[in-house]
């Protein structure tokens, strides 16, 4: 079932005392629509086709190799096309698209689908890897983040290779590739770092524990999820606003890794199995 909704944006919580100029500069989330009937979604990525793939993990652990995991195909006002739109796979979480395939991080491997047809799909395997989460295109190839083990592995010519490890990574999730730079959350310290081409880390914000998916805010800063169910949004200075809490709800909507695209923002809800659609306004 879809819903839309016509009501005003969620009330923001200020973390910290802002001034009214910088009150006027923090955006709004105006809901658009909420899309249900998933199996604990977890990513979302444009399609070739301008539509949405989604991922999701399955009935069972993020863990489990047990073939319940796949990926679905929604259009861009959140209807459904394809439920199962590739072949079953096992925990699928991250999703990003380069050349024309489509890459799925899948607990210890990396899935690569043809992004128009979907199929069966290739294997990647990644030495070492526990957990892997966030991926992205950056920088001429894919990187994707294992949040067992604090490493970023790259993906070139069909190899992986271990890019980088370091002891602020602990719970690294999300991954952004944004001009020269790396975009990197973490869940431990809640941080979100910039990562340049050598390697070099600088921490942008800290503070929001469980920190997930990074999007680009049109006209500045940044949007973080907390996956146990908090959006944030990250000044330039490093200012965190909350801008969406369910965590005392009765029934927490968890909001996973979360995505822009133009002023749209798209986030799965592992719990309850929904993808939610916003639309971002200053």
């Amino acid at each position: 079932m879809l819903r839309y909704f016509a009501f005003p944006a969620f009330a923001m919580m200020a973390a910290c005392a802002a001034t009214p100029d910088r009150i006027a500069a923090i955006p709004e989330l105006e809901p658009l629509w909420i899309a249900d009937d998933f199996a604990a979604p977890e990513s979302v990525v444009r399609a070739p086709d301008g539509n949405f793939l989604v991922s999701n993990v399955g009935i069972d652990d993020g863990d489990a190799k047990n073939g319940d995991g796949f990926i679905s195909k929604i259009s861009p006002d959140g209807q459904l096309i394809e439920k199962y739109w590739a072949a079953k796979i096992n925990g699928p979480k991250g999703l990003s698209i380069q050349d024309g395939k489509l890459y799925a991080s899948d607990i210890d491997v990396v899935m690569v689908f043809d992004a128009a047809e979907g199929g069966l799909g290739e294997k990647i395997p990644v030495d070492g890897a526990v957990f892997l989460n966030g991926i992205t295109a950056w920088n001429g190839a894919i990187h994707v983040s294992d949040s067992g083990t604090g490493r970023i592995h790259r993906i070139q010519d069909g190899v992986a290779t271990l890019w980088l490890e370091d002891a602020r990574f602990g719970g690294i999730n999300g991954v952004l590739g944004d001009g020269d730079r790396l975009l990197v959350s973490t869940m431990d310290s809640g941080s979100l770092f910039s990562v340049s081409a050598d390697g070099t880390i600088t921490e942008i914000a800290t503070g929001m524990i469980n920190a997930d998916g990074i999007g680009l805010v049109p006209g500045g800063g940044y949007l973080v999820s907390s996956w146990t169910g908090q959006v944030h949004y990250v000044a330039e200075d490093g200012t965190v606003t909350t801008l969406l809490d369910t965590t005392g709800d009765e029934a927490p909507i968890l909001q996973n890794d979360l995505k822009i695209f133009g002023d749209t923002v798209i986030v799965p809800n592992w719990q309850p199995g929904t993808v939610t659609a916003w639309k971002v306004v200053r």
